[in-house]
């Protein structure tokens, strides 16, 4: 049954402001189209990204600012580096098609290293650093990986796993005498001659990202190209777009993971297609991040919920949030939703700075729907208009029907920028992408009469904590391993600080002695620790339908019934 985006508004009344949505809502198909122009995207097959991203001009002089050192990496050197690092990859034998893990954090290396991979015609599977051992070797199995780039206490881990891998230092330093470091200045600073360019064409693969999806485990969701292209042209260049100030002023600051798609997009490939400025942190801590953001003059800061909310509470804290803040002109939040409140209380303490919210996923290389605010219209709630050239539907998620505006229901996305499919899974394919090229989200949405998003729940069985997503099928196939348990379901439970923490149900074996710190205990050694368990509730049974799905609403209403006891 559809849910009303207001409770007084009937079917009928929708039905009758239909003319009113004409220009973006067509009542024959179902189908949302983006209220903005549509862009001309390049129609060139053998166009790859990296060809795409540096034949913009553009005035920009500092791309890459290290924050612990104060290294910079100005425009001028940035090709050339990344032109030397594929010439040393070519000779170290990484030719077209060849998958490389990039397991790092956030540096001015990090794409470096990625364009000089794709340069190559190589693809690029980012992870986590902070996986665990059995988390790195099923993807490294999984995609058939050849090569890495990771810190020093990785590489024999990787080497064990028959993979190539490369110690990167923190900063770019030729006279670093750390032997470790070694191979990696060979790469970059050896002068090999340019490497051979292959053909290269819009709909071969650049990236594996891995996401959950909407359901089940991890997948490797293959990006190419041509959706790299679309990302920077449909979501970054199209929103710097949006506003009058020089792109090649703005400086931002780099919290969100590289390995993220949510940072890939910005801070690895679109923001150096606009000359701007980017200041990398490797690990977000709120006090030092307000010093960079005076001492850079930051004027943007792409974030995610949890750190929306530590940014907040030191400006209520900050004894002049004016002086503090003075070059901050936009936060923008995404990977979760955010509450009201924390939205009130930064317009308390920062009312100087826009705010805006976006949304998209791995499946759809970040480009969904954007806000943007003017003095007629804002609407810091929602998160945004369709990006431009794509189109959208809310599903029923009982009959299947689409809805009109003002009714809550699945979002289902089309566009360039849907990914090509899901590695070495066509089941899961096929579930995800429609044979008309809609992507199921497992988002529950709906439109309001202006044509603005907002997020209500989701179908998705993931878990987002700390702007992670979390498999809860990963944690469950880890938690049945175990000796003494005999069937276990994990769900998210909403956390004021973290979004959502993972909680486990579980059914012990007759006799066991099991506690709490034992579960957790035995899956935080096979996790990475933004993945652990942080609650565990021993149960008789896990709540199933008659096919044996894990009917996590039924344990939702439990958790909440047990939280009030």
């Amino acid at each position: 049954m559809a849910t009303s985006l207001s409770s007084h508004i009937s079917l009928q009344t929708s039905e009758s402001k239909i003319s009113d949505f004409a220009n973006w809502y067509s009542p024959e198909t179902g189908i949302y189209s983006s209220k903005h122009p549509s862009i001309s995207l390049p129609t060139d097959p053998f166009l790859d990204i990296v060809s795409f991203v540096f034949s913009h001009k553009h005035d920009g002089v500092t791309a890459l600012i290290d924050s612990s050192s104060g290294y910079s990496i100005p425009y001028s050197k940035l090709l050339p580096l990344i032109q030397s690092m594929a010439s040393g990859l070519h000779r170290l034998g990484v030719s077209q098609g060849n998958i490389v893990l990039l397991l790092l954090p956030n540096s001015s290396h990090f794409p470096i290293i990625f364009f000089s991979i794709l340069y190559l015609g190589a693809i690029v599977s980012a992870m986590n650093p902070l996986s665990s051992t059995i988390e790195i070797k099923k993807q490294v199995s999984d995609c058939s990986v050849r090569f890495a780039f990771t810190s020093l206490e990785k590489i024999d881990q990787l080497n064990n796993l028959g993979v190539h891998a490369i110690g990167v230092p923190q900063n770019i330093d030729f006279d670093s005498e750390n032997i470790g470091f070694s191979p990696f200045h060979e790469l970059i600073g050896g002068r090999f001659g340019k490497a051979p360019r292959p053909v290269i064409r819009q709909q071969d693969t650049a990236v594996i990202m891995y996401s959950s999806g909407t359901t089940g485990v991890s997948k490797g969701v293959v990006l190419t190209h041509g959706n790299l292209i679309a990302m920077v042209e449909l979501f970054v260049k199209f929103e710097a777009s949006q506003y009058e100030y020089s792109s090649s002023k703005n400086v931002y600051l780099a919290v969100v993971p590289m390995f993220h798609i949510y940072g890939l997009s910005l801070f690895v490939v679109g923001l150096l297609s606009l000359g701007s400025t980017i200041v990398l942190m490797r690990r977000f801590d709120g006090n030092e991040a307000v010093k960079l953001i005076d001492y850079y003059g930051v004027t943007h800061f792409p974030l995610v919920p949890p750190i929306l909310t530590t940014l907040v509470m030191i400006a209520k804290g900050a004894t002049n949030t004016e002086n503090s803040f003075k070059s901050l002109k936009q936060v923008s939040c995404g990977a979760a939703p955010t509450s009201r409140k924390i939205i009130e209380d930064f317009f308390q303490v920062l009312p100087h700075v826009d705010f805006i919210q976006g949304y998209g996923m791995t499946e759809t290389t970040a480009v969904g729907t954007r806000g943007f605010n003017t003095q007629q219209c804002h609407k810091y709630c929602s998160i945004g208009l369709l990006a431009p050239n794509m189109q959208a539907k809310v599903m029923d998620w009982n009959s299947g029907s689409p809805l009109p505006p003002e009714y809550y229901g699945e979002l289902w996305l089309k566009g360039p920028a849907i990914m090509q499919r899901y590695l070495n899974n066509d089941v899961a394919t096929k579930m995800a992408i429609d044979k008309d090229g809609w992507l199921r989200t497992g988002d529950i949405v709906c439109f309001d009469e202006d044509g603005y998003l907002y997020v209500s729940d989701r179908l998705k069985e993931i878990i987002k904590y700390n702007g992670y997503q979390i498999a809860p099928a990963d944690l469950e196939a880890i938690l049945i391993s175990h000796s003494h348990i005999l069937d276990a379901a994990v769900i998210g439970e909403m956390d004021e600080v973290y979004g959502e923490i993972p909680v486990a149900f579980v059914v012990t074996r007759h006799g066991s002695t099991l506690n709490q710190e034992d579960v957790m205990g035995f899956v935080a050694m096979q996790v990475a620790p933004y993945k652990k368990i942080r609650k565990v509730v021993f149960t008789k049974s896990i709540p199933k339908s008659a096919t044996g799905k894990i009917l996590r609403r039924e344990l939702k209403k439990l958790l909440s019934s047990s939280c009030r006891l």
